[in-house]
């Protein structure tokens, strides 16, 4: 899958890989999708992959916002950065352990909507030339959104295969 560099080929890279993750998961029988993975510590199920997706599109729906409004927000909370993220996944993995499975999936279906409704309000020039928001470093807006989106999937898509063959 060629990484996006158009609003357009965002757009529908990112609905793609969200279609491919839910059609794949809904082709699981009731049991394996509510199975242990039997290879993980953080994300041990279904619950946890589409929770950690939540989240971190959270992630950049809040920041996105907070920098837009004028307040100078990094992308992740103090005190994590892109070096002790896995840290924070811990967190996000705590935060969630009462979180039915069937809500996870809501949560992330509207979340990705949230996302994608997003996405459409920037141009072209905004997502894909670098240094564009000063907020954004020395990356481009879209390539934060590939990473919450159709990246994001591509990796819970992977992870969800390696527990259908262990099990």
């Amino acid at each position: 899958m060629p990484r996006p560099t158009t609003k357009q080929d965002l757009i529908a890279t990112a609905n793609e890989q969200f279609y491919k993750l839910f059609n794949f998961i809904d082709s699981m029988s009731e049991e394996k999708q509510n199975a242990t993975f039997l290879f993980e510590d953080r994300d041990r199920n279904l619950r946890d992959v589409l929770i950690h997706l939540y989240e971190w599109q959270q992630l950049l729906l809040n920041w996105i916002k907070a920098n837009k409004a004028g307040i100078n927000k990094h992308f992740l909370p103090e005190p994590y950065n892109f070096k002790t993220y896995p840290e924070f996944n811990i967190k996000l993995w705590e935060k969630h352990q009462n979180t039915l499975y069937k809500k996870s999936k809501e949560m992330l279906k509207k979340s990705h909507n949230k996302v994608m409704q997003l996405i459409d309000t920037f141009s072209n020039d905004e997502l894909f030339t670098k240094k564009y928001f000063p907020w954004t470093g020395t990356t481009t807006l879209g390539s934060y959104c590939i990473s919450v989106t159709s990246s994001h999937y591509d990796w819970a898509i992977k992870k969800i295969k390696k527990h259908i063959k262990n099990t």
